[in-house]
């Protein structure tokens, strides 16, 4: 009983854990106990955790939790929708190698804005800001901030960069061989994470009875006007989070007075309605990608090393999801307080890397061996191409992390 003498609900857990399963080795003991968590929720169906998983809100990052008629606002994440996009540029493969004049830099530097308040002065055009704002009181005084900031990357693993495509498949289009390709990694910036707070409070006041371990997983159900509010302002932070980099690939291309000749894209930190064991459940992917089979996917290393593009092989004991990253293995304060910029320019170096701007947090050092992780799900996605990054650009040392 709480001292005002309202009696507090006791947390009643499923009888038996929701089974998961897990890709890699030596994951994080933290991450494992969370999605183990995750699983005694009355509501959880199944799991599974990605080899880039690590430490997170709630549902560990690398998360990936089946629930039914029921959406969690810290498993979908602060940063919703986050997104990679990759454009393939008709531009010769030298063009980065002779960059003498730094246009490559320069663009970035003119087209894009980084940082938790980063924004354009005159705000850039795209029909998502044509879309219903008016779902709630909150998203309709997000709008104009949203519009100010359509466009821009925000901060902490968040990246423009220029690099070489290698591509060794011809199902996309294109002839194999190497391709100039632009790679940017954002989400919704202050709207998502707006959105996110808000909804993960309301969640959580609405279950009182949940233990500190599992306050963060807190639920809406999804036939609950809260629950419908959240969905459709998440389903918005999508559209906005597609729009930011179409703002930022469109901008550049034309900067350069380049061609696109493929486009490639993918969200993770969303929830799906989807089919799984023949029951209709919401698919949590909380820096993880989906990878049905066929479907195409980005997975990025770090600053230097390949991203790799691949198609998703279907795996229903993965609920046909894969790995979103490398996966970090030391926390921001550690990276800063144990790492050194010598170190990290040094290897930049040697793999040939322009780096315009980025924190001691996000150096190369601080992400898992990405050849490692794609080893560990092996049968999850096929690798079609990898992307090396050349010129890459993140926010300024200093910056509060969005991720």
């Amino acid at each position: 009983m709480r001292r005002d003498g309202v009696v507090k609900p006791n947390f009643v857990p499923r009888r038996q854990s929701a089974p998961y399963r897990q890709w890699g080795h030596d994951l994080d003991p933290a991450s494992v106990q969370q999605l183990q968590n995750a699983c005694s929720l009355p509501i959880a169906v199944r799991g599974a955790l990605m080899p880039d998983a690590h430490l997170g809100y709630g549902l560990p990052i690398g998360g990936v939790l089946a629930t039914r008629n029921a959406v969690i606002p810290y498993a979908v994440g602060v940063d919703i929708a986050c997104r990679v996009k990759m454009t393939v540029l008709d531009l010769p493969v030298s063009v980065l190698d002779e960059d003498k004049d730094d246009r490559f830099t320069r663009a970035i530097q003119t087209e894009t804005r980084f940082g938790m308040g980063a924004s354009f002065r005159r705000p850039r055009s795209h029909t998502v800001m044509d879309e219903n704002w008016e779902l709630t009181d909150l998203t309709v005084g997000l709008r104009d901030t949203a519009w100010r900031q359509l466009g821009s990357s925000g901060s902490g693993n968040h990246f423009v960069e220029f690099g070489h495509l290698d591509l060794n498949d011809e199902t996309l289009g294109l002839d194999a061989g190497r391709y100039t390709a632009l790679l940017s990694h954002s989400g919704s910036r202050g709207a998502g994470a707006t959105i996110a707070g808000h909804y993960s409070k309301l969640a959580m006041r609405r279950h009182p009875e949940l233990p500190r371990t599992l306050r963060h997983l807190a639920w809406l159900d999804l036939d609950s006007a809260d629950g419908q509010e959240y969905w459709h302002s998440m389903e918005l932070m999508g559209k906005y989070a597609a729009a930011n980099h179409a703002c930022i690939h469109r901008h550049l291309t034309e900067n350069l007075g380049a061609e696109v000749l493929l486009d490639l894209e993918n969200h993770h930190n969303f929830a799906w309605k989807e089919t799984h064991d023949g029951e209709d459940v919401i698919v949590h992917r909380k820096g993880a990608t989906p990878a049905g089979k066929g479907v195409l996917g980005i997975i990025p290393g770090s600053m230097a090393s390949p991203t790799y593009v691949v198609r998703g092989t279907g795996n229903e004991d993965s609920l046909r999801s894969a790995a979103h990253g490398a996966g970090r293995v030391m926390s921001r304060t550690r990276a800063r307080k144990t790492l050194d910029w010598r170190d990290a320019r040094a290897q930049l170096a040697t793999e040939g890397v322009t780096l315009i701007s980025a924190g001691l947090d996000e150096v190369p050092a601080v992400y898992k061996n990405i050849h490692e992780v794609m080893s560990a799900q092996s049968d999850l996605v096929e690798p079609i191409a990898q992307f090396h990054p050349r010129i890459v650009k993140m926010a300024p040392a200093g910056e509060p992390p969005e991720d």
